[in-house]
Formats: C-alpha cells, structure tokens, sequence
C-alpha cells in the first residue's frame, strides 16, 4: 500500500468514526472534511489551517450550517435542547451520496488512480456546489474559491502529501 492509499484509508476510516460520533449512519463530504482536517501535518491539513480551518473550527462551522439551516425552516435548536445523537449504531456507518460524490470528483481530478494524492481529496470536497459543505465554508465566512485556489497552488507546488 502506497502512501496515498494509507492516507485515502485513514481519511474514510477516521471519516467513518466521525459519522458514528455524530450518530449517522453513512459517511458523508462533511465526515470526510473532519478526518482531512485532523490529519496533521498533511498538504490539505496546512491549507485548511491556513484559512482558519482546523478540525475544531470545521465542527464549529458545521454546527452553524446545523442550526442555520433549522432555523431556515423556523425551528431553534435552543429551545428545544435537542438530545446528543447516539453513537450506538446497528453497523458501521457506510458511504453516503455525499461522501461517494466528493470521492468520484477526487479521482477525476487525476488520470490514474495512483496519481491521487491528498490534497485531491480535498479538492473533490471542495468542488461541491451545494450542500452542507459549501453552506458551512460560507457561514464560517472562508472564501471557497480562494481555498479551492490555495489547493490547486499547493498540488501545483508539488506540495500533494
């Protein structure tokens, strides 16, 4: 196994736990997008961090997209003390249709497999249009075009690991 490929396992794997902590029973963008921010001193780590994005501000701006859009639809997560989400789940989380999309953008951003590196797989969470993701980079106010600039320049720079 090569180090993209422990890299790209350890991300799904510590994306799976993030789902189970979060009591979801797949794995989606937003799961990913923690794991890729708590691999420190990883290329997408330090271009995350360097906007402001470590794994804490990333479940911080989550927790804002979580709220905002409930409130959206007129509910307020105060006044109803909503309980903490079950982390017992019947199986292992699998993947969802968002993280099986920011995947699929990941490997289209390389002609062969064994060219993907980690800064890729943040750029496939990145180049989605909608979703949880993009809500929470614009209500945490990071600039995704900008960022998405900051990935291309860092793979450019041959800074991929």
């Amino acid at each position: 196994m090569n180090t993209s490929d422990r890299y790209l396992h350890m991300v799904l794997t510590e994306g799976a736990v993030e789902a189970q902590r979060h009591g979801s029973a797949t794995v989606e963008a937003h799961h990913i997008l923690l794991a890729v921010a708590a691999q420190t001193g990883t290329a997408p780590q330090r271009v995350l961090a360097s906007v402001g994005l470590d794994h804490q501000a990333v479940l911080a701006a989550l927790d804002r997209e979580f709220e905002h859009s409930l409130s959206t639809v007129g509910v307020s997560p105060a006044s109803f003390g909503l309980p903490a989400p079950s982390t017992v789940l019947k199986r292992p989380p699998t993947m969802g249709a968002t993280g099986r999309l920011a995947l699929e953008r990941s490997f289209a951003s390389v002609s062969r497999k064994k060219d993907l590196r980690p800064a890729h797989v943040l750029l496939g969470i990145l180049r989605a249009e909608v979703g949880t993701v993009p809500r929470a980079l614009a209500l945490a106010g990071v600039d995704r075009t900008d960022l998405l600039a900051r990935v291309h320049s860092a793979a450019a720079d041959g800074d991929l690991g």
